[in-house]
């Protein structure tokens, strides 16, 4: 990965400023909130934060997303710019660190090869892990690590 924001996407407000590294995430994709949930489990330490691409954080901070939400792709956000589809992934396991590291090394695939892949996915994450009406609603205890 390189410490470039991604092409398709830079932020409108200095990334080095971010106290906590922000996963973006397809709040309404079923296969994203189960990504969120493990990454809260796994995330002991209390580094990320998570906000739907549907939401004001997204718009604040993002450059304006494509109309067609299989177009979208998971977004992580830190003090390095934007990372998109499995660089974004791939950089969420590094942070975890401890035996999630091992899945970042994945980074090591070429990208030409990973993304091909990654939008296969993402095109059919609605058919294959369901879609839900509205955003993830956090509990009261995981309130304080979303951001609307």
């Amino acid at each position: 990965m390189t410490t470039t924001a991604a092409p398709r996407a830079t932020t409108q407000e200095n990334p080095a400023a971010l106290e906590h590294p922000i996963i973006f995430f397809d709040g309404v994709c079923g296969m994203c909130n189960r990504f969120v949930n493990i990454i809260l489990r796994a995330d002991r330490k209390g580094v990320f934060r998570f906000a739907p691409l549907q939401g004001e954080t997204a718009q604040r901070l993002l450059p304006p997303l494509p109309d067609d939400p299989t177009e979208w792709s998971m977004l992580y956000l830190d003090e390095r710019g934007v990372h998109d589809q499995s660089d974004a992934s791939l950089e969420v396991y590094r942070r975890l660190g401890g035996w999630w590291a091992v899945l970042s090394l994945a980074r090591f695939v070429p990208r030409f090869l990973r993304t091909p892949v990654y939008r296969l996915i993402a095109r059919n994450r609605y058919r294959w892990f369901g879609r839900q009406e509205t955003c993830r609603v956090p509990t009261p205890e995981e309130r304080a690590r979303f951001l609307p």
